[in-house]
């Protein structure tokens, strides 16, 4: 199948098109129909697409078990992305200068605006460590620069939504967030739940609860939030997951004084991959899913969790699980990307009381400095830090 750009229901915002609706569970009677009908066609779980024929249906069953259990989720389809705004230079070479916002840098009395600071990834706060330097901070989505702009330089672009959803949080009051004001809205792709948010808005147009399609309109880009002016006004964009349910008494207990105003969809419970490199890739091949996405992703560390009930990564993303649990399991072994990204995870017999680093990549930095500060150490040989323990225990909470 070839990838190609069409424009969407209001004829002006690019879309990445790929795949097709999937097998939708309205209520529990149609349930077994669904199942069998996903068995018949003898193909992959969509959360497990390396698993066919008879597993198959189970992993379709854990993906409906993990939505909940009236099974009346929305509509569930194959990633299907459409950009936020007009700006398409993305699919111009990557992007460049014409897609991403600059930042404004001061490394060592030295002033630049690199617009490489508005993609997704370590791109932000360099240092000179392990013989050269590395960027130690990490940018969990992308910065998206305005097309239009009013005569006094207020960004005049609309946000859409880049896929059928529902808006699960609305954060309207700049201050309760470093995204400003922001949007989340929850995708079903291929049996799991991902949850796109929009940031630094102007104003906003949708509801919470509120159902919408590919390309809808839910705001107006902005400059709200920390760090941002009107220079650089910009929609940010993540594709997460969401990591617990149980995040609010989480932070309640480690961040005692500090107000949490966003509920489940505060930016931390929010874990996000790599939009920008998921678009190009879904040009390229449009039947393309998430778990075959994430394949391309390097570990960069792995962490034992001790077995818990509250455990939900394995129940709302059972494509992570590379080896089920026995009677034999007493932990979880999960595979990490620098940023702290779940991508595997493993039953063990290893047996521990708490969050205990496994394995680390080997490099001559410090690996605080690569890894959000989370794991410390060089050369193959670390440890978690405090902050690395106390976000391991946020998948457990509260075990």
């Amino acid at each position: 199948m070839r990838a190609f750009l069409f424009l969407g229901s209001t004829g002006r915002w690019p879309v990445v098109r790929g795949g097709s609706p999937r097998i939708c569970f309205s209520n529990k009677s149609r349930m077994s129909n669904c199942i069998r009908r996903a068995a018949e066609c003898h193909r992959p779980a969509a959360c497990a697409p390396q698993i066919r024929g008879r597993r198959a249906v189970w992993f379709t069953i854990a993906c409906a078990l993990a939505a909940g259990s009236n099974f009346a989720f929305s509509q569930d389809v194959h990633v299907d992305l459409a950009l936020p705004t007009a700006n398409n230079a993305l699919f111009r070479d990557g992007g460049g200068p014409d897609f991403y916002q600059y930042i404004e840098r001061d490394y060592q009395g030295e002033k630049s605006t690199p617009w490489e600071g508005g993609r997704y990834g370590f791109v932000r706060d360099p240092k000179e460590a392990g013989g050269g330097i590395v960027y130690t901070r990490f940018h969990e989505g992308i910065d998206i620069k305005p097309l239009e702009r009013d005569a006094n330089g207020e960004p005049l672009d609309e946000i859409h939504a880049i896929a059928d959803g529902k808006v699960v949080h609305v954060n309207p009051v700049a201050s309760y967030s470093n995204y400003g004001r922001y949007v989340v809205i929850e995708h079903r792709f291929d049996g799991c739940n991902y949850y796109s948010l929009y940031g630094h808005l102007s104003a906003i147009a949708a509801k919470v609860g509120q159902r919408v399609v590919k390309g809808e309109k839910i705001a107006v880009m902005g400059w709200t939030g920390v760090g941002i002016n009107r220079e650089r006004a910009h929609v940010h964009l993540e594709l997460n997951l969401l990591l617990s349910h149980k995040f609010e008494s989480w932070h309640d207990a480690v961040h005692p004084n500090d107000p949490n105003h966003n509920g489940i969809y505060n930016g931390i419970n929010l874990c996000g991959l790599d939009i920008a490199r998921l678009y190009l890739a879904l040009r390229n091949n449009p039947g393309l899913t998430i778990p075959e996405f994430m394949r391309d992703e390097e570990a960069f560390y792995k962490v034992a969790l001790a077995r818990s009930g509250h455990f939900e990564l394995p129940k709302n993303y059972p494509w992570m699980i590379t080896r089920t649990p026995d009677a034999q399991t007493h932990s979880w072994e999960v595979s990490f990307t620098r940023s702290g990204l779940p991508l595997q995870i493993q039953a063990s017999a290893r047996q521990v009381r708490g969050p205990e680093l496994t394995w680390v990549k080997k490099t001559s930095a410090n690996a605080s400095d690569l890894t959000i500060n989370r794991v410390t150490g060089r050369g193959g040989r670390g440890q978690l830090t405090l902050e690395g323990v106390t976000a391991m225990r946020l998948l457990t909470w509260p075990d």
